[in-house]
């Protein structure tokens, strides 16, 4: 029999999956909390009781999606002796389909893109959580622009949001059209960024 605490966790995860789905296929706000919880097979007071509505369910997806992205990031990343393999790993991660969430996140990245730019308070929060990207992106290109003789990095993080926005832009083509953008485009790309600012 399951513990009080896997149930809790169980839950969780079955109402961040529905609204994974939901968010990704019909839009964050034509989606109510009672479809998520129905599609979860869960309580809407079960939602609020761990998210606190549908902003907080939102935010737990992206915090799941986020560490998700970053654990494939570093596996890849680490199998890549250079920096060219390096950033083909980033490439490719941002346009294969993702374990939780298949090829739904470019979706939910705009889901939540659209939703941050209106509503004040939930911007501040997903700004957040941008910063958090950037700044964890920033650290590894800095040490992988060092092993490749290249210099440092004048500004690590501001880099990283450059790079982040390239691997948006491109996975939006390459979604609507593959043949549009090859890997060796991307990654030409991400590395003229990375060497525009070291020094």
């Amino acid at each position: 029999m399951a513990t009080q605490d896997q149930r809790k966790a169980e839950t969780r995860s079955r109402l961040i999956a529905a609204a994974a789905d939901l968010f990704a296929t019909k839009g964050f706000h034509a989606v109510s909390a009672e479809a998520v919880a129905e599609a979860a097979e869960r309580t809407t007071g079960a939602l609020y009781s761990h998210f606190g509505g549908k902003d907080g369910l939102l935010l737990a997806l992206v915090d799941e999606w986020l560490e998700e992205s970053a654990q494939r990031i570093n596996t890849g990343v680490e199998a890549s002796a250079d920096l060219q393999g390096r950033l083909r790993s980033l490439w490719g991660d941002a346009i294969a389909p993702h374990e939780e969430y298949g090829d739904s996140w470019l979706l939910l990245e705009f889901e939540l893109w659209l939703h941050a730019a209106r509503d004040a308070a939930f911007a501040e929060d997903l700004a957040e959580r941008y910063a958090q990207r950037r700044h964890e992106l920033g650290l590894p290109l800095g040490a992988w622009t060092g092993d490749e003789g290249l210099g440092r990095l004048r500004h690590p993080e501001r880099t990283a949001g450059l790079v982040i926005a390239l691997l948006l832009g491109a996975a939006m083509q390459y979604r609507l059209d593959p043949a549009s953008l090859s890997s060796d485009d991307v990654v030409a790309g991400l590395r003229a960024l990375i060497e525009g600012d070291a020094k």
